[in-house]
């Protein structure tokens, strides 16, 4: 997980973000395979709230989850 000091300026969302993150990512690692993930943030993250973040979370786990059952069953 990467929250640049670049894209995101102060340490206080560097840190809200890091733990929305890891708390949507044990909410549904149940549903992803044994695969390493590397979760990159995009500037100016720190606009959106928390629901917002968590609702894009949760769609880029669902995708992920998907691809997993996808090259699993291949």
């Amino acid at each position: 997980m990467a929250v640049a000091k670049r894209n995101v300026r102060l340490a206080t969302q560097r840190n809200r973000i890091k733990r929305l993150i890891r708390e949507s990512f044990r909410h549904h690692r149940d549903s992803l395979g044994a695969i390493d993930i590397v979760v990159l943030c995009k500037p100016r993250a720190e606009r959106y709230s928390n629901e917002q973040l968590r609702e894009a979370l949760d769609r880029l786990w669902q995708r992920m989850s998907i691809q997993c059952e996808r090259s699993s069953s291949s």
